[in-house]
């Protein structure tokens, strides 16, 4: 499953750069499935979506640091554990119950994002 920051977060900043999908973004940042990975132009995601990669894309969250869950692998094909939440001082990154996903699927996804 992805991993969500609660509303516990104090916008320190510190799991953002951790984060080898750039699927971490600070509270009211529009963000791209561009940014961070290798897709580019119009692509299909792993949930049958079309979308532009290079296009802008709302906030999750206009108050704190948020993750957007299409990008998130919980650091699978990476890191043996999430990095967010490794280096979260206040322990807000925790999985998210609304996405959950198999070790196949995380890695699927990884390998989706960075071809």
């Amino acid at each position: 499953m992805a991993i969500i920051i609660t509303d516990e977060c104090i916008n320190c900043g510190a799991c953002e750069p951790e984060c080898p999908n750039t699927a971490i973004y600070e509270g009211a940042e529009d963000w791209k499935y561009s940014d961070g990975t290798s897709l580019t132009g119009n692509i299909k995601l792993l949930n049958g979506n079309k979308i532009d990669a290079n296009s802008e894309q709302e906030p999750v969250s206009d108050e704190y640091y948020f993750i957007v869950p299409d990008k998130c692998t919980e650091c699978v094909g990476f890191h043996e554990e999430p990095q967010c939440a490794a280096v979260c001082p206040v322990d807000c990154c925790v999985p998210d119950e609304a996405h959950v996903e198999t070790e196949e699927e995380l890695l699927a996804k990884q390998q989706f994002l960075h071809d």
